[in-house]
């Protein structure tokens, strides 16, 4: 699925030492996951793949100013998820990075992100 040219929508579980990026289409078909050590190059050159001015959102917990820094200089428009708005996903039944950032990507592509 590199060769997908259309609007890209990114969801990023951010953490102290990595991170976990899911790129999806408009239409939710996920187009890659991947894992990285944080590293503002590496969260670059990863957010390069998604193409000219994707839809990003990453949730607005500790240590997510640089990331956005990051992101906005690589051309992404970035959506903060309320940290209290999206808490409803501790009670799901599978938890883990992956999930977070593919639910993170679903309720933004789907407009019921709750914003910071």
């Amino acid at each position: 699925m590199d060769e997908y040219d259309g609007k890209q929508i990114v969801g990023i579980d951010l953490h102290r030492r990595r991170t976990v990026i899911v790129r999806m289409t408009q239409a939710g078909e996920r187009l890659e996951t991947v894992r990285i050590d944080n590293d503002p190059l590496t969260l670059g050159l990863e957010i390069a793949k998604a193409g000219e001015a994707p839809e990003v959102v990453l949730e607005a917990t500790y240590g997510w100013y640089w990331a956005v820094d990051v992101l906005q200089d690589a051309g992404a428009v970035v959506h903060l998820a309320h940290p209290l708005g999206v808490k409803g996903f501790a009670y799901r039944r599978v938890k883990n990075d992956v999930r977070d950032a593919a639910d993170l990507a679903d309720l933004l592509r789907m407009g019921r992100l709750p914003e910071a």
